[in-house]
């Protein structure tokens, strides 16, 4: 039993790591069909670890096809399982993604969208998970140059990206890089 158990966690997150691929590459009908099967079958194992972050990337695949009740009721369920379990790993990133669709919405909301940049900002300081620090501190530096604080997100951010000293190529690096660039 403990086998079969394995195995159909392996597929099930297997399932849901091709749900997240779909949807970085612009996929996101694909990446919530993957997700949603994913994330059920993780669950029915009794897996936890995985299913917040999980259920925020199909928060934003929902969000991609203006789905937004649907992005917000998983973003909900993502804080849930956060709490319920006191798996706290993935917590600022689920933070940023919440802050970034309050940004997509139908009517973008900026007043909404920077606590939750702030909060996974915090969190990921307190983790000491400084690629999470790097995400939120990304999102935050782009609201504020929307709102002509140029100087405050380049001073947010510059000390995040000079802590790297490797994975210059990762996608967040190039990003934060260009983003700094952006901000002189």
């Amino acid at each position: 039993m403990a086998e079969q158990q394995g195995a159909l966690f392996w597929k099930s997150f297997g399932t849901s790591i091709q749900g997240w691929v779909f949807g970085l590459t612009a996929m996101p009908l694909d990446a919530i069909r993957m997700l949603t099967s994913g994330i059920s079958a993780l669950q029915s194992t009794g897996a936890r670890a995985t299913v917040p972050i999980s259920l925020a990337r199909l928060a934003t695949a929902h969000a991609e096809v203006a789905q937004f009740e649907n992005a917000w009721r998983c973003l909900g369920d993502a804080t849930t399982a956060i709490q319920k379990t006191k798996e706290t790993w993935w917590e600022a990133e689920v933070s940023r993604v919440a802050g970034e669709i309050a940004l997509k919405a139908r009517e973008p909301d900026p007043a909404k969208a920077e606590p939750y940049f702030e909060r996974a900002l915090e969190v990921a300081r307190q983790q000491q998970a400084k690629s999470w620090e790097l995400r939120a501190s990304m999102s935050l530096a782009r609201l504020w140059r929307s709102q002509g604080k140029v100087q405050q997100a380049r001073e947010l951010l510059a000390p995040v990206f000079g802590w790297f000293r490797e994975g210059f190529d990762t996608r967040d690096l190039k990003e934060a890089e260009a983003l700094l660039d952006e901000l002189q």
